[in-house]
């Protein structure tokens, strides 16, 4: 009713409005979620993305990205996305770095026309890592018998409850080199003609906001309101934008955890609390 009223108003009494939809991506990236655990993955952005990027009332979206990272393959699902919708609906992508944009985190980011971060944010990480726990000695200590039967050699590589071998971890390597390329190959994609010549962008290693824009990670510091109103003037509106929600108001997860049935009990929670603790890890990284 209030946007019908206005439409009917002589165009000197409107105030007139640029309404920007903000998106805001929170959490470590991977494919699992639930609502007691959620996770950063395509299905659970996929609806507040669309919804943004639909909004027949702005000519660009912003993003907020808070992630240290996780999985390279729900990462480059979600750039895909925000890239495919903005080329969809013609809309300039505005990209603001929080705490940390790093790792995947930084490859959603690579999705942002502009990408701009607080001096203090942690960016970059332009790297591999695969992280994990081995269990083979605790499953003696508690008297538990492992069994594994495989029909391919190599089914089994890299089982966390037996001992390691060295061709699985220098197979593991190779898997790491062809991703950590096509990682590279983005950043050089996204940001050509803003680089430094510096190879230590490519190492793994992270920095504040300050050093990412003397790097060419990042275009510049600041906020998404003091930015957007310098771009579209004072009277510029952020609008937030949610995901689906259930009949009861809550936020619906993306993709809800489940277990295999023949899975036991005891690996079951193990399993979940190498999890947790691998979450907290990545936060840990960056001292957060």
């Amino acid at each position: 009713m209030k946007d019908l009223f206005r439409r009917y108003l002589p165009a000197r009494f409107r105030k007139e409005e640029t309404v920007i939809p903000v998106v805001r991506l929170q959490g470590t990236i991977m494919a699992g979620g639930s609502q007691f655990r959620p996770a950063l993955n395509l299905a659970s952005v996929a609806p507040a993305l669309e919804k943004a990027f639909a909004s027949k009332k702005s000519s660009a979206v912003a993003i907020q990205i808070n992630s240290p990272g996780g999985s390279p393959v729900q990462s480059r699902l979600i750039y895909r996305r925000i890239r495919d919708l903005a080329a969809e609906h013609n809309k300039k992508v505005y990209v603001f770095a929080e705490d940390v944009a790093a790792s995947g985190g930084y490859m959603i980011a690579l999705a942002g026309d502009v990408i701009f971060a607080d001096e203090t944010s942690i960016v970059g990480s332009i790297g591999v890592v695969s992280g994990g726990f081995g269990f083979p000695e605790l499953l003696k200590k508690i008297g538990v018998e492992r069994r594994v039967y495989t029909a391919g050699e190599n089914k089994a590589i890299l089982d966390p409850f037996q001992p390691e071998k060295e061709g699985d971890i220098e197979y593991l390597k190779t898997l790491q080199l062809e991703i950590h390329q096509v990682f590279i190959d983005m950043v050089k994609q996204r940001r050509v003609g803003k680089l430094a010549d510096d190879p230590a962008i490519f190492s793994g290693l992270f920095w504040t906001g300050i050093k990412a824009r003397e790097l060419g990670l990042i275009d510049g510091l600041g906020h998404a309101r003091e930015v957007l109103r310098r771009d579209f003037g004072d009277k510029v509106k952020l609008e937030l934008v949610s995901g689906q929600r259930s009949l009861f108001g809550r936020r619906m997860p993306g993709v809800s955890v489940g277990s295999d049935i023949g899975a036991a009990a005891g690996e079951g929670a193990i399993a979940t609390l190498a999890q947790t603790a691998e979450d907290k890890a990545l936060w840990g990284r960056f001292g957060l």
